[in-house]
């Protein structure tokens, strides 16, 4: 049996969100994608990151965080983005969603979090079942006090050529009570657009959900 995309529409309390869900056979657990600052479900950092994490046995769950009409909006002011409150509420809900869902109801959750996506996920796994959290180049600190009342395992991924979101994953990182670990992939840049960057990023994910869902 082959893994194949589950287009999905995802309602929420304030929203309907645009998916697609990827779910290989056996698969213990799913992770619900967190994508970051004016990016969406189509952004290739994820999708790549996804690719990795579905071929290492685990499912998949890449949606818009926002509507069609609040990503033109947050094109233009970049309003929305940077609205923590907002994008957590989307990840909790995406989350109850799953849920509800028949072919998801046996799967152990798990977030991955990108740029201000980190943040919501951090937050978010304070009001959901989450057993596992990745963060790939995150502002965790943006959670804010929610930081202290995570209980997942959480991995903190950043290049070491992005020396002002290390001290701020250095500073979450102290604030986290949870199993946690900060992951430092050498001669990456905030993007891991140099080559083999983004692999490695790919590779310690799918470790750490192994191990945790």
């Amino acid at each position: 049996m082959s893994t194949r995309a589950r287009e999905v529409s995802i309602d929420t309390a304030d929203a309907t969100l645009a998916g697609e869900a990827w779910l290989p056979p056996g698969a213990p657990g799913i992770v619900l994608f967190a994508h970051g600052s004016g990016s969406s479900r189509l952004s290739p950092r994820n999708r790549y990151v996804a690719g990795e994490i579905v071929d290492g046995g685990i499912g998949t769950l890449l949606f818009d965080l926002l509507t069609a009409d609040e990503e033109r909006r947050d094109r233009l002011d970049a309003s929305l983005r940077f609205d923590i409150g907002l994008l957590t509420r989307r990840l909790a809900g995406a989350t109850r969603w799953l849920d509800g869902q028949d072919w998801a109801r046996s799967l152990t959750r798990g977030y991955f979090g990108a740029s201000t996506g980190a943040a919501a996920a951090l937050a978010a796994s304070v009001e959901c079942d989450v057993r596992a959290i990745v963060s790939r180049g995150g502002r965790p600190d943006l959670a804010g006090a929610a930081l202290q009342m995570v209980t997942a395992p959480t991995l903190l991924i950043v290049g070491s050529h992005d020396p002002v979101v290390i001290g701020l994953n250095e500073a979450a990182l102290a604030q986290l009570t949870c199993e946690a670990r900060l992951e430092i992939v050498p001669g990456a840049t905030h993007l891991f657009e140099e080559p083999g960057t983004l692999l490695q990023v790919a590779r310690l994910a799918t470790d750490w959900f192994q191990r945790w869902l």
